[in-house]
């Protein structure tokens, strides 16, 4: 009873933890141009939720797509992936 199906995942690039519970990350993406042929690298931003607040900035995280939490955050953080580097 506790299935909750199959749910989208994304990997991405934190760029901003500022706000209370809450990230955002940048998801990386290649598209074809569809005159030339190129592909070209496309970002899309996602809000996520991050309950322990235990995202840094530049950390790669996984999130997981969720019910709607307010009205941009439709993401939660799963794990973080690799740490980004202290300078």
């Amino acid at each position: 009873m506790n299935e909750r199906g199959h749910r989208k995942v994304r990997v991405g690039r934190v760029v901003s933890n500022k706000m209370n519970k809450s990230i955002v990350i940048a998801v990386e993406r290649l598209v074809k141009h569809a005159l030339y042929g190129r592909y070209i690298r496309r970002t899309t931003r996602l809000m996520a939720h991050d309950e322990e607040e235990v995202c840094q900035i530049g950390d790669i995280v996984r999130v997981t797509e969720t019910r709607p939490l307010s009205s941009r955050k439709r993401w939660r953080f799963v794990e973080v992936i690799r740490r980004a580097e202290q300078v």
